[in-house]
């Protein structure tokens, strides 16, 4: 059964093995909002995972140490496993998604477990793992359904009351559910008051489907690319302390925690995941009732993968009005492209990128298509100069922001 003592105890185990980490106030990074930002992006391994996997398996007996460990995982929770293996000697075998980022894998790799790529999604490398751990009854080490992984991701509670004892409020990724499962247990044992939300993308919204129906449902598909919270189906365990302890759980889409991304790249100098941006994406979209409270928003991780960054900064760009794009539908003549670009250029925006197409079969001989694309402030800015154009007569046919 978990208990407070548990989790206390979890926190002097993990003492020497995981790093306590800063709270930082992340000032104006929201409007009306004190957010303070839990950076467990730099935790050991890039992420909280650690805690849970290293108590689990601190907790082993000599026995069950020498027949060695078996865990699945999109990446995080492999790391942290194989990190505390290392430390302690013992054999890992971690099952991994083949969708999981490459960097996840080789970090995991170059601490010494033996990884297992598995076709599908985590789930499917759950069902390999489980059937493998049939074989060579080595210790399972769940990713979140477990009372010992619970109670060291529980430690992270204990730090925020430690840190920001006034906290009004604490916003915290969900996947499986076993990180909020223990900060909500940990904060609502020693503050019932402070309030525990939880965010899941809308693609992998499973806890949020189980949470809103009262009752643990799996869905048929999860699809986001914050892979480190697909999960089908949340913990039998972690779902029954969401039911007691969280004060509600909401979604976010990929675009938004891409924009979540980007800002705390350029206003925190930090990289987080998007698993781990999530629920500074809730905050940042007013998903939750937080406003003029103080509110820690919990960096779950920190490990994206590089080949995929530019990408989320690009949409990060589009969803917060940085980057638009529009096609102009205009007579094919000398000074339309000169008199174009003075307008915008006239309202503050930078053009980037301009291609000229010729008109097609559904336009006059003379027209063409001029797509430009620019750097704008926000979605008003990027109206503003639709506007522009439009009072001077340009046919806007096209636009994205």
């Amino acid at each position: 059964m978990l208990t407070i003592e548990k989790i206390k105890d979890a926190a002097k185990t993990l003492k020497n093995t995981v790093r306590k980490t800063d709270l930082i106030h992340a000032q104006n990074l929201i409007e009306n909002t004190e957010i303070f930002l839990k950076v467990e992006n730099l935790q050991k391994t890039g992420s909280f995972k650690v805690r849970g996997a290293a108590y689990k398996i601190a907790n082993l007996s000599e026995e069950e140490k020498k027949k060695g460990v078996i865990a699945c995982s999109a990446g995080n929770h492999a790391q942290g496993v194989a990190l505390a293996s290392q430390k302690n000697n013992i054999k890992a075998t971690i099952f991994i998604p083949a969708t999981a980022p490459i960097s996840k894998v080789e970090s995991t790799r170059k601490l010494g477990a033996e990884i297992k790529l598995i076709d599908g999604v985590y789930d499917d490398a759950y069902n390999a793992a489980v059937e493998y751990q049939k074989q060579t009854n080595a210790t399972f080490v769940h990713p979140f359904d477990d009372e010992d992984v619970i109670a060291g991701q529980g430690t992270i509670g204990l730090e925020i009351l430690e840190q920001l004892p006034d906290v009004d409020a604490v916003i915290v990724p969900i996947g499986g559910g076993g990180l909020i499962a223990g900060v909500a247990f940990a904060i609502k044992q020693l503050k019932p008051d402070c309030k525990i939300y939880g965010v899941q993308s809308q693609g992998a919204g499973s806890m949020y489907q189980s949470f809103l129906n009262k009752k643990i449902l799996e869905l048929p598909v999860v699809h986001t690319f914050a892979d480190g919270t697909a999960v089908k189906k949340p913990g039998v365990l972690t779902f029954d302390l969401c039911t007691k302890y969280v004060d509600d759980i909401v979604t976010v889409s990929d675009d938004e925690i891409a924009s979540a991304i980007l800002t705390l790249m350029e206003r925190q100098k930090l990289v987080a995941e998007g698993a781990g941006a999530l629920s500074v994406a809730a905050a940042m979209f007013n998903k939750l009732p937080v406003e003029n409270k103080k509110t820690v928003c919990l960096i779950s991780g920190g490990n994206i993968d590089v080949n995929i960054l530019s990408r989320v900064i690009n949409r990060g760009l589009l969803k917060s009005g940085r980057l638009s794009h529009l096609t102009i539908e205009l007579l094919d003549k000398p000074g339309q492209l000169k008199e174009v670009s003075a307008i915008i250029a006239d309202l503050g925006a930078n053009v980037i990128r301009v291609r000229h197409n010729q008109g097609g079969e559904n336009t006059d001989i003379n027209d063409c298509f001029l797509k430009i694309s620019m750097e704008t402030k926000n979605q008003q800015h990027f109206e503003q100069i639709q506007k522009a154009l439009t009072a001077r007569g340009y046919k806007i046919t096209s636009n994205v922001q």
